[in-house]
């Protein structure tokens, strides 16, 4: 079985149940979370993750729109992109 893996990135105003929410969507789609790194800087949270997924029927569109749907929730903006795509695009 083939993985692919993706970069999820979280920004918007600090609160209460944005890692539990995001986590909770990841883990419905069976998106496991390989490496993360977090912050609050003042009153803005940023979350960055390298996420992984390794179902051959994986729909990242239907995974995007779920990530989506969850950030307009948390009033926060979620962006997921696939790995080899962030790369090309943040290469110097």
């Amino acid at each position: 079985m083939l993985s692919s893996r993706f970069v999820v990135t979280v920004i918007g105003l600090d609160k209460v149940g944005i890692v539990a929410e995001v986590s909770r969507v990841m883990a419905e789609h069976q998106v496991n979370i390989v490496d993360i790194s977090q912050t609050i800087m003042s009153d803005l949270f940023t979350m960055i993750m390298l996420a992984e997924v390794s179902a051959q029927a994986f729909d990242l569109a239907t995974f995007q729109e779920a990530m989506s749907t969850v950030g307009k929730k948390l009033g926060v903006e979620i962006n997921v992109q696939h790995e080899d795509a962030f790369r090309f695009m943040h290469r110097i």
